[in-house]
């Protein structure tokens, strides 16, 4: 009797397992495995006659003899790696007076104003950006105003303007894992190193960015793969000169009905951003397991 209950109840685990395991492979499959594939097929045919399809490579060989498209993308990477480097650079403060600075209340209310403008949607806080930077926007009256500008200034339509949207948009996805990985640093410690009589940027340097090197390069992936992949933020501040990558795609795909030139676009897209991701990891000798964890 003892014997088929245990064989029951491993019965019961065993479908319990799989009926929770079943949304997540549903979504992997459905969303993700599945339409990945088929843009993989469709990258690899040609277009022969109205409705004729042959295997070809002539889609990839094409992003590599076309100047436009291979400079485009390198513009694309560069910015958005530039764009992680600030975003890193302007979040670790932030999250370090967050994780080890202040508590209770303060604490909570620094991290809510970090989380509220995400409450909105990305569409909405670009727009607010162009209202601020647009030729009649709040700053531009500003500087004429206090007397440093003698006409309306324009700030839109620039690297600079694309460079403060794509931050902005991703400040979030840095903070977030920088607090994590901070708050379990063992106060102690940096106690111990200015007991040792390290100076402030000794312990930040031998202590706490060590410790927090995890959540630096999880933070980094995030924000490098949704800059990479924005679409939103570069066509509306940066206008038609923007050159992001993206645009190519969306160019392809809806401009000129291309859709074996776009889908050869966005697989080479995610091949080549999971290779800079690699080679970063590599750079600072960091595991994907031990980042992601």
């Amino acid at each position: 009797m003892s014997k088929a209950n245990g064989n029951f109840n491993r019965t019961q685990f065993r479908l319990g397992f799989w009926l929770l395991l079943a949304p997540i492979v549903l979504w992997l499959s459905l969303l993700i495995i599945l339409p990945h594939i088929d843009m993989v097929l469709v990258s690899l045919r040609e277009r022969i006659a109205s409705r004729q399809y042959g295997f070809s490579f002539g889609n990839y060989t094409a992003f590599f003899t076309e100047p436009l498209y291979w400079n485009t993308f390198v513009r694309t990477a560069v910015m958005s790696i530039l764009a992680t480097v600030l975003t890193l650079i302007i979040a670790f403060p932030v999250s370090f007076y967050i994780a080890k600075v202040l508590t209770g209340r303060p604490r909570i209310a620094l991290f809510i104003l970090c989380l509220l403008p995400f409450w909105v949607s990305e569409l909405v806080r670009t727009y607010g950006w162009m209202i601020l930077l647009r030729e009649t926007g709040l700053i531009s009256g500003a500087l004429q105003w206090f007397g440093l500008a003698d006409q309306p200034v324009e700030m839109l339509y620039n690297d600079v303007a694309i460079m403060v949207g794509l931050i902005y948009t991703s400040m979030l996805f840095m903070v977030v894992p920088l607090v994590t990985t901070l708050d379990s640093l063992d106060n102690s410690l940096i106690e111990a190193g200015y007991d040792l009589g390290g100076s402030s940027w000794n312990v930040m340097r031998s202590i706490v960015i060590p410790h927090a090197m995890p959540g630096i390069m999880s933070g980094c992936i995030v924000v490098f793969m949704l800059t990479l992949g924005n679409y939103l933020t570069p066509t509306l501040l940066g206008g038609k000169s923007s050159l992001w990558f993206t645009e190519q795609i969306y160019t392809q795909f809806i401009t000129r009905f291309n859709w074996e030139q776009g889908a050869a676009f966005g697989i080479l897209l995610l091949i080549l951003s999971s290779l800079i991701v690699w080679l970063g990891l590599k750079i600072t000798r960091q595991s994907f397991t031990r980042v992601m964890s």
